[in-house]
């Protein structure tokens, strides 16, 4: 079986995988970052968004080959103490109803507000469009990537 040697939340883990083992379940399943959900396998409901390399993406759409000299970051490496701004925010706002979107979108909002910290509504809404939440919290998830953009500008 292939070796790899990934660099996850600013540290090397060398895992051994098939090759087209999407990265998900090699985090999850093998390195314990269970923060990082499965949702649907098929990248259409964000759970298990992540960043690779600043860049929020889909990590059971991608392969753990595809993954090597990449920097990967989840969830559990996005801040030390869960004082990100975004994380903050959440707080603040009190977001999570159920909570199993929450990390997904809690990446997906952090990624989008480093590359655009001074959104209007229309950008807040088309970035986090593509994470689904059960629970319906989108009210709230808008209201704390605004409360968090403040924090970040």
């Amino acid at each position: 079986m292939p070796t790899f040697n990934l660099k996850i939340n600013n540290e090397t883990h060398t895992v051994e995988a098939d090759m087209d083992t999407p990265l998900l379940w090699v985090l999850r399943d093998q390195l314990n970052f269970v923060g990082t959900k499965f949702g649907c396998g098929i990248g259409q409901c964000g759970a298990c968004t992540i960043h690779i390399d600043g860049n929020a993406m889909r990590s059971c759409l991608l392969q753990v080959s595809q993954a090597e000299g990449m920097n990967i970051t989840t969830i559990e490496g996005l801040s030390k103490d869960g004082d990100h701004p975004v994380q903050q925010a959440w707080k603040e706002v009190d977001v999570p109803q159920c909570g199993y979107c929450q990390a997904g979108q809690i990446m997906t909002a952090s990624a989008f507000l480093k590359n655009n910290p001074n959104p209007n509504e229309t950008e807040i809404r088309n970035a986090m469009h593509g994470n689904i939440c059960r629970c319906a919290a989108y009210n709230s998830i808008e209201e704390a990537v605004k409360v968090a953009a403040k924090k970040i500008s």
